[in-house]
């Protein structure tokens, strides 16, 4: 893994993470399904906010920035079913904000060629 790749992947693991969580809180005022709807919200912007940071810092390519935010967008789903399927155990849902990390690496390979930073 390159540098520039570990960087968007801790910077999106970081944002979505606390983006997910600010959303939740703000959504559990409205009630349980305001819980969940508040999280995905808050995860969306928070991946879109990190992938904007990175490609404003060059750490991700021009033509990088809509597959590396739909990928973790994709991680954010997946991490999302994940963590509440295990609600019983802290580990899981915590865990599972590496998802969203992983799917925005991903995204951003995604394209021809191996560097993010095209």
């Amino acid at each position: 893994m390159s540098r520039k790749s570990l960087l968007l992947f801790l910077l999106v693991c970081i944002l979505g993470g606390v983006g997910t969580l600010v959303g939740s809180i703000l959504g559990h005022f409205v009630g349980k399904s305001g819980l969940y709807s508040g999280a995905m919200v808050g995860g969306v912007v928070g991946v879109y906010a990190a992938t904007r940071i990175a490609r404003s810092r060059s750490i991700l390519g021009v033509k990088r920035f809509w597959p590396a935010t739909i990928g973790g967008w994709l991680g954010l789903v997946l991490a999302a079913i994940i963590a509440a399927n295990h609600l019983n155990t802290p580990v899981i849902p915590i865990a599972s904000v590496l998802l969203i990390g992983l799917g925005a690496v991903f995204g951003a390979a995604s394209r021809h060629g191996k560097s993010i930073d095209r």
